[in-house]
């Protein structure tokens, strides 16, 4: 007799549709964790500086490419909770070519928004530590290093969310081609 072939691609299939679930909700919730530590750190990246007898505050608030991080963050904390609850419902689910291309989606518009916010803090946090001697900025680094080592943890782990995200699009993508030549 032979196995029925419908039978043996179920079940040669489920162990690995198990793992790409796995994976799934794991670098979803590495995402998360990443987000949420550098939403943290940011948060409470501050450092007060005395110069010439003048009290200054460095915060993250005072530059808008660091507020747009901390925006960027967020969401990317946000969205990464609402897909990880789509990704649960999806692997209880019958598995259709919609769903994987909707998940597809949003993990592209994570990620791009989290290299955006990554690329501006980079800029920034690069002219804040050399300075741009043709524009006449000076480094600032050197007056409140505690504030520029802890915004720099943030985008850290900011990129880390980042990789997160990129690996799940490229997962996502491969799935998706995956199921479309089924």
């Amino acid at each position: 007799m032979a196995p029925d072939t419908a039978a043996v691609k179920s079940s040669s299939s489920s162990p690995r549709r198990k793992s790409f679930f796995m994976a799934q909700i794991m670098l979803r919730i590495l995402a998360i964790a990443f987000s949420l530590a550098a939403i943290s750190v940011m948060v409470t990246s501050t450092q007060l500086v005395v110069v010439f007898g003048i009290t200054f505050r460095a915060s993250y608030s005072d530059t808008s490419a660091l507020r747009f991080l901390l925006g960027v963050d967020i969401s990317a904390c946000i969205l990464s909770a609402l897909s990880l609850t789509f990704v649960c419902f999806l692997s209880r689910s019958e598995s259709h070519l919609r769903k994987y291309f909707l998940l597809f989606l949003h993990d592209m518009v994570t990620m791009v928004l989290l290299i955006s916010g990554c690329a501006a803090a980079t800029a920034i946090g690069f002219v804040s530590k050399y300075g741009e001697l043709k524009v006449g900025w000076a480094a600032v680094c050197g007056t409140v290093p505690k504030f520029c080592n802890r915004s720099t943890i943030s985008l850290v782990l900011s990129y880390l969310a980042f990789f997160s995200y990129l690996g799940l699009s490229m997962m996502s993508a491969s799935k998706l081609m995956s199921r479309a030549t089924e």
